[in-house]
């Protein structure tokens, strides 16, 4: 289990309502990840925040609210601790800015100094969000509705499994997957996309494996290039990208990416969002 006491999860909170960029807490990505013998990632990505509640005022006092869209890089040094994300936010609630430019170009600069690495910001008027990013389902197939027997609720990689003489290229889902936060064991609960190519993968076992986090302790991030990792291993893909879609907590929700293909996941708002 790794040692996370020193965030500011399981802490005395402490609120302000004037910006602080001081409230933010790095975790080093170091602390959990796993590496290649050759000390390279095995995967791209990125980790997708969206921020229902933010709130400034303009110039002239009268309060503005966005809805945002925060893309930190996979191979960035460091991830925000939620919980601190949520506080930094919260900060701005009384500050003026002349512009939702001028306030996104505050956040790009703190969230990139706090994570070692360039992030990139969208702030959405409502209206413009709602039309962009409408709630919708992947292609694929969901494979929740099994008559399984479930007895393992630890993470069991051997669980996994995959027909190496038959080729596929498909997406798997489940809405079954629920882990928690390794500080106050509060749980998250989320829905997850398998896409790849390669050997089929039996979906009995994936739906074991994928209910077997159900009480796991660790952050979504690790969650996620751990069920990345176990696939790549057990399973052979040629191609895999794996896409976990969190429900929010305080205002945010994190959908963390990886994928042997490509660095940005799609667009999308599951219905539980």
């Amino acid at each position: 289990m790794v040692d996370y006491s020193d965030t500011e999860l399981g802490q005395e909170t402490r609120y302000t309502d004037q910006y602080d960029p001081s409230l933010l807490c790095s975790i080093p990505r170091s602390k959990a990840r796993q590496k290649s013998k050759q000390g390279a990632l095995p995967f791209m990505g990125a980790d997708l925040w969206t921020a229902f509640e933010i709130s400034w005022l303009n110039s002239d006092g009268l309060p503005q609210v966005a809805i945002g869209e925060f893309f930190f890089p996979c191979i960035s040094d460091s991830i925000i601790e939620s919980k601190s994300f949520k506080l930094y936010l919260n900060s701005v609630i009384q500050t003026q800015y002349e512009t939702k430019q001028a306030l996104q170009n505050v956040l790009l600069k703190d969230l990139s100094a706090a994570s070692g690495s360039q992030v990139e910001i969208v702030l959405y008027e409502l209206s413009e969000y709602a039309g962009f990013n409408p709630i919708s389902e992947s292609e694929g197939v969901c494979v929740d509705q099994q008559s399984v027997v479930i007895d393992t609720y630890q993470p069991d990689a051997s669980l996994l499994n995959a027909d190496q003489q038959e080729l596929v290229t498909e997406t798997l889902y489940s809405h079954l997957l629920k882990t928690n936060c390794p500080v106050t064991n509060q749980p998250d609960w989320a829905s997850i996309y398998i896409s790849y190519q390669g050997p089929r993968i039996d979906r009995t076992g994936l739906l074991k494996y994928i209910v077997s986090y159900r009480m796991h302790q660790d952050f979504h991030e690790q969650c996620v290039e751990q069920i990345f990792a176990d696939l790549m291993a057990l399973c052979q893909p040629t191609e895999l990208s794996v896409y976990a879609r969190y429900m929010r907590r305080g205002g945010l929700d994190i959908n963390p990416y990886r994928s042997t293909t490509f660095t940005r996941p799609p667009s999308m708002r599951q219905v539980r969002q």
